[in-house]
């Protein structure tokens, strides 16, 4: 019996993605590297390992505060730009609307304007209307900016399901409510998700809309743009870096777990 054999990558291919994930993937690892590092200066070869670095951050309330407004705006950033996304997402792929191409246009413009003329121009609007600077302006220029990317990613998962799970629940006597609950959401949920993480990642690490749009309390970006002048606020910033990074990585393997259990479960239930 002849079996179908996938085709091997080129030898080419494996040194291309070899390269470019070593490109990629390097310079962030020296990061918990010089963080455990016994010198305020990044250099080889190492002085020691030490955790003074990552008790000074613990013990540095400006680090902390500017990493909680970070958060806070992050959080609530994605949160409101998941939302309207989904909205808009469900208007455009349920809904007839006129100039529809047009409207999804306007929507993601954002997308293309670079951000330095985007802040330039909020803040001559918030002067102009005498609106002060402060991190709920910052969290509506980065709301700004997120909602095009989660209206992209929900569109695109809310056009890749059977629109007919839907009607078969609204002709068994379930209402649009429940229909999306029971239905629409746990088929969109992986949408969701990546929206959520994806906007919180834009919004935790945006800089420029948040330099011109913020007063005395900073975002996390602008404390570090700041603490790059003094070699001895390095080491702490270095901590902070190797612990989002490390963070971030088991948040995302465990979210990846969970989907591919998800997934698992599916399988079975289907046999």
């Amino acid at each position: 019996m002849n079996r179908s054999k996938g085709k091997l990558l080129p030898s080419g291919l494996y040194v291309y993605a070899i390269f470019y994930l070593s490109f990629i993937y390097i310079p962030i690892l020296f990061i918990p590297l010089f963080s455990l590092n016994d010198s305020k200066y990044v250099s080889f070869p190492l002085k020691g390992l030490t955790l003074a670095w990552y008790q000074d951050m613990i013990n540095n309330p400006s680090m902390i505060n500017a990493l909680m407004n970070s958060f806070k705006i992050g959080l609530t950033v994605s949160f409101l730009s998941t939302i309207l996304g989904l909205l808009t997402a469900k208007a455009v792929t349920k809904y007839r609307l006129p100039g529809k191409l047009p409207i999804i246009g306007f929507m993601l413009t954002p997308l293309v304007i670079p951000e330095i003329i985007l802040g330039i121009s909020l803040l001559i609007l918030l002067s102009i209307i005498n609106i002060p600077l402060s991190l709920v302006t910052v969290g509506f220029a980065h709301l700004l900016l997120c909602v095009p990317f989660s209206i992209l990613i929900l569109i695109a998962r809310m056009e890749n399901f059977d629109k007919s799970m839907e009607e078969a629940s609204l002709d068994l006597g379930e209402n649009s409510w429940m229909t999306f609950w029971r239905v629409t959401f746990p088929i969109i949920l992986p949408g969701i998700v990546a929206s959520l993480l994806l906007t919180f990642t834009i919004s935790f690490d945006e800089f420029v809309l948040a330099f011109f749009l913020s007063s005395t309390e900073q975002t996390l970006p602008i404390y570090i743009w700041s603490s790059l002048r003094f070699p001895s606020k390095l080491p702490p910033t270095l901590a902070l870096g190797a612990t989002i990074f490390i963070a971030s990585f088991l948040i995302i393997t465990f979210s990846e777990w969970l989907r591919k259990r998800g997934a698992n479960l599916r399988s079975q239930s289907s046999i």
